[in-house]
């Protein structure tokens, strides 16, 4: 792939970012540096092994959705001492 100053600044585009001349010349040869490590990752034979997109296999720790009984409205009031005529007592509206 070549690197030259109109993908920098294409790639600027896109990454929404400003860049002044003098950051278009710093960044190309760095650009150049990183794409040149990352070359040597492709040298590696990986024939047979399959892609790991987790070190971890995932668990879902969730426990099973079941329906349950629901608390009647008695239930429900029953530890509060702010209630009347089964309903919860509030403030008064002001």
């Amino acid at each position: 792939m070549d690197i030259d100053r109109k993908l920098i600044e294409s790639v600027a585009v896109v990454a929404r970012l400003r860049l002044t001349d003098r950051e278009v010349e710093k960044f190309l040869p760095q650009l150049k540096d990183v794409l040149e490590a990352f070359s040597s990752v492709q040298e590696v034979d990986t024939a047979g092994i399959e892609p790991s997109f987790h070190p971890l296999p995932l668990k879902d720790v969730l426990r099973d959705d079941t329906p349950a009984g629901c608390l009647g409205q008695e239930d429900a009031l029953s530890l509060t001492p702010h209630k009347k005529d089964g309903y919860f007592k509030g403030p008064k509206a002001v």
